[in-house]
């Protein structure tokens, strides 16, 4: 889809991300998902008179933990707001939030985009807690209401309004999605709600400085869903302004399926909902050494050791941004360079065999951390060309997992050993050659491509065994 250009697209972002605690913001209530609806409840959560609500510890720190990964400057004197509104699935009335003091200030997240890196800047990561579920599709003609996920802690994150294209929104969106997984904060799952992401969005013309209209598409569940959004919202707003009818400030929904986005209602302002600070919870102050003890805790981030590995591994680009889209795989990667020196090598096995294994097998990378001086070996085996890649990948691989031993030792017993004698070698190519005369007169007529066959038919009688470099130097020769 093209934008007019004409017109320059703002757009800030709200992401909603689910802490990733045992319980609620304010309760006991436990907060798994898939619960039968209304079980996961309670007078607190249902805001029956006299009860009182308890700050979540964990929560707290969650909230800290994530601005810290973003570069935010934590506030040290927080307290929670009342945010008033009307909706069948807040039983309060009014929602907990946090609204003059957000825990988190300022921050930035780096994306990587097609024009290069990007900054991100965030206005504020607060802490709030989420409201139940109104499900509309199961009568035709009632609502009914689930109030398991009310009182769920969520954070957050309000970004400057400083993306200007529904590809860079995407870009950050997976971004925060891969942070707060990498960090254990939230499980980063939009099919579940854990992730949920609104969408401000406006239009200039290209130099203006002064901002449009916006309109607030809520709700998108995920990432390909928000860049789809955007992306239709934005061609609405310039077809109302090219058409030069006034663009209404309103909340508005993303249809799926018809690519389409429609009204739900007026956008409120700030002071609709009549935040006031609220009188059941203290304040709570933050002490500087608590939040150095946080900012220990918290692993390398992506960016950092993406940055290290190039620099002082050698990778390239393309491997290290691979082991470090997901951490398990990461500290396994960081884990393993601890017992070898191929670096490069061992990446290539990661990305390689030991993700498909993996995924085949439904193992983790935990269960193969204690084989790690294993693996190493492999490794010089391969690099000693006594062991072919794919012998060792498909075979040995396997075998030492299922039953761990040094990987010499089970090549020795399952007769794997790659062959580096030329004798025999030349007995195999021999073997070969003389069963394919006709291929053979079509080398020499210069299809030189009929190489790769040779080797490949090389392979076959000799199992796998017969060292490829050899091979190839040898069926050279004989070829002429």
């Amino acid at each position: 889809m093209t934008y007019s250009t004409k017109y320059e697209a703002v757009i800030g972002l709200e992401i909603h991300a689910q802490l990733a605690t045992d319980t609620k913001l304010f309760c006991g209530d436990a907060t798994p998902f898939g619960a039968e609806p209304n079980t996961q409840i309670s007078p607190i959560t249902l805001g029956h008179p006299g009860t009182l609500p308890k700050t979540n510890a964990k929560a707290v720190e969650y909230a800290i933990k994530m601005g810290l990964a973003c570069g935010s400057r934590i506030e040290n004197e927080n307290y929670f707001a009342r945010k008033n509104y009307f909706y069948p699935d807040l039983p309060k009335g009014y929602q907990i939030s946090q609204h003059t003091t957000p825990i988190c200030v300022g921050g930035q997240i780096l994306i990587e985009t097609t024009e290069g890196e990007k900054l991100v800047q965030l206005n504020r990561i607060h802490l709030e807690e989420d409201a139940g579920k109104s499900i509309h599709d199961l009568s035709p003609t009632h609502t009914f209401i689930d109030l398991n996920r009310a009182g769920t802690p969520l954070i957050e994150l309000v970004t400057e309004p400083c993306i200007h294209s529904a590809e860079d929104a995407f870009q950050f969106v997976t971004e925060i999605r891969k942070l707060v997984r990498w960090i254990g904060v939230c499980d980063g799952n939009m099919e579940e709600g854990s992730l949920r992401c609104d969408a401000n969005i406006s239009v200039r013309l290209k130099g203006d400085t002064k901002l449009g209209t916006r309109v607030e598409v809520k709700n998108l569940n995920s990432i390909r869903n928000i860049k789809k959004a955007i992306e239709v919202e934005i061609e609405r707003l310039i077809d109302i302004t090219e058409k030069g009818e006034k663009i209404i400030q309103q909340t508005r929904s993303f249809d799926a399926n018809n690519d389409i986005t429609f009204s739900i209602r007026d956008k409120e302002d700030a002071n609709d909902y009549r935040y006031f600070p609220d009188p059941d919870l203290a304040p709570f102050k933050l002490s500087d050494n608590y939040i150095k003890e946080i900012q220990k805790s918290l692993p390398a981030l992506p960016y950092s050791l993406k940055k290290e590995w190039k620099e002082k591994l050698g990778l390239s680009e393309y491997d290290a941004a691979q082991l470090t889209e997901n951490k398990s795989e990461s500290d396994f990667y960081a884990q393993w360079i601890q017992n070898t020196t191929q670096y490069k090598a061992a990446a290539n096995w990661i990305l390689g065999p030991l993700r498909e294994f993996i995924k085949e097998s439904s193992i983790s990378y935990q269960h193969l951390t204690p084989l790690l001086p294993y693996l190493s070996e492999l490794l010089d085996l391969v690099e000693a060309n006594q062991l072919s890649f794919a012998v060792a990948a498909s075979k040995v691989l396997p075998g030492i997992i299922t039953h761990p031993q040094s990987p010499l030792q089970y090549a020795i017993q399952n007769n794997l050993l790659q062959n580096n004698s030329e004798d025999e070698i030349s007995v195999w190519i021999d073997a070969v050659l003389a069963n394919m005369p006709e291929q053979v007169a079509a080398y020499q007529q210069g299809k030189k491509a009929l190489l790769g066959l040779f080797m490949g038919e090389v392979k076959k009688i000799s199992k796998g065994k017969a060292d490829p470099k050899i091979t190839s130097q040898l069926l050279t020769h004989k070829l002429k």
